[in-house]
């Protein structure tokens, strides 16, 4: 391997001041999107990696994409209709327990983010535990664990999210002819019952319902502003997420696309401060073995959920209940961790490896 140079250097220094500042300083955790941006901006300067494309990528594909469109339309919609989405939840918190609704959210909105996208599935998301008697720790603790949920049923199909759609179109041709339903044949094992695992486990996350007079348990209200505001910062965030994977594509290159599939695994829970995106268009290759392939999206699937910037869900749901870094990571380290550690022993030491056929 080569000796690492400057731009090695300090690319990596750029890593670590993105995994480690938003923990370590106030300033950078209540202002995440500004920092990612210029931390985005140093990455491709320091990668010499500028040129118009990229810059009209960065400025354009938030809103090419759906996502800022997305999330100020369906804001607008929930601020206006806020009164029938607590009606909603009300009565069928009569006919339903608590727990049980939470299971059904978490699991449901997980499967059909793959259909809906994961933009939308996060915006009903936190709309729906919004007006749920919760209190805010609660609320925090399942919408982290629901955000597991979309982000690894987002993959499902090339519809969900920018990862799936790169994959299918790094594979449409030989040996795999990857198709629409390519990934749902080949992960929607280790998808659902990870997505159902999620619900169940919301369960244990939710207590009892909490009194209305409780000032902890007072749904996020927002104004149109907070709306228009919001988008602005999902757009920030977004583009400074496509400023660090192309700025890091150099150490990308240089030192992923060697690793072998046990290891590279592990190594992609830089997923979680980086566009899985661009991992998942550095690393997959054609030329792989299925169980390579799906080693890979797995742990890019799977890290995404740890941190805020690992997933546009995340990225949606942090911002509108505005959960910090350490209130994400609290969480979200832990249970990435063990949902790696779980799903490394399934894909590489057991047998069952089922696979539809549609």
């Amino acid at each position: 391997m080569e000796s690492p140079t400057m731009v090695d250097i300090g690319l990596f220094v750029i890593v670590l001041a993105v995994l480690i500042g938003p923990f370590m300083v106030k300033k950078i955790e209540h202002n995440l999107e500004a920092f990612l941006f210029v931390m985005g901006v140093l990455a491709v300067t320091i990668s010499s990696s500028w040129h118009m494309e990229l810059i009209e990528e960065a400025l354009m594909e938030p809103i090419i994409k759906g996502i800022v469109p997305a999330v100020l339309v369906a804001g607008t919609l929930f601020y206006y209709g806020r009164s029938h989405v607590q009606k909603g939840i009300d009565a069928l918190l009569k006919a339903v327990p608590l727990k049980v609704l939470v299971l059904v959210i978490v699991v449901i909105l997980g499967l059909a983010s793959s259909i809906i996208t994961a933009i939308i599935a996060s915006l009903l998301l936190v709309e729906l535990v919004n007006a749920m008697p919760l209190d805010r720790s609660t609320r925090i603790n399942i919408v982290i664990i629901a955000c597991f949920s979309i982000g690894l049923g987002a993959v499902l199909t090339p519809v969900g999210e920018p990862l799936s759609t790169i994959a299918i179109t790094k594979l449409q041709g030989e040996p795999y002819q990857a198709g629409f339903f390519f990934l749902f044949n080949k992960l929607a094992v280790y998808i659902i019952t990870g997505c159902v695992a999620m619900g169940l486990l919301s369960m244990f996350f939710t207590g009892k319902a909490c009194a209305t007079k409780d000032a902890s348990c007072a749904p996020v209200q927002d104004t149109m502003k907070d709306v228009v505001m919001r988008g602005v910062k999902v757009y920030v965030f977004v583009m400074a997420l496509l400023l660090l994977g192309a700025g890091m594509k150099v150490i990308i290159d240089k030192y992923l696309l060697t690793v072998p599939s046990e290891i590279l695994y592990w190594v992609n829970m830089i997923s979680a401060i980086l566009d899985n995106a661009t991992l998942t268009a550095a690393e997959i290759s054609p030329s792989m073995k299925i169980e390579q392939i799906k080693a890979v999206l797995m742990g890019l699937l799977i890290s995404g959920g740890m941190l805020i910037p690992g997933n546009i869900p995340n990225i949606i749901s942090a911002n509108k209940l505005s959960i910090t870094s350490k209130e994400w990571a609290k969480l979200g380290v832990p249970l990435g961790l063990i949902l790696m550690g779980l799903y490394y022993v399934w894909l590489f030491y057991l047998p069952f490896h089922f696979e539809f056929n549609l």
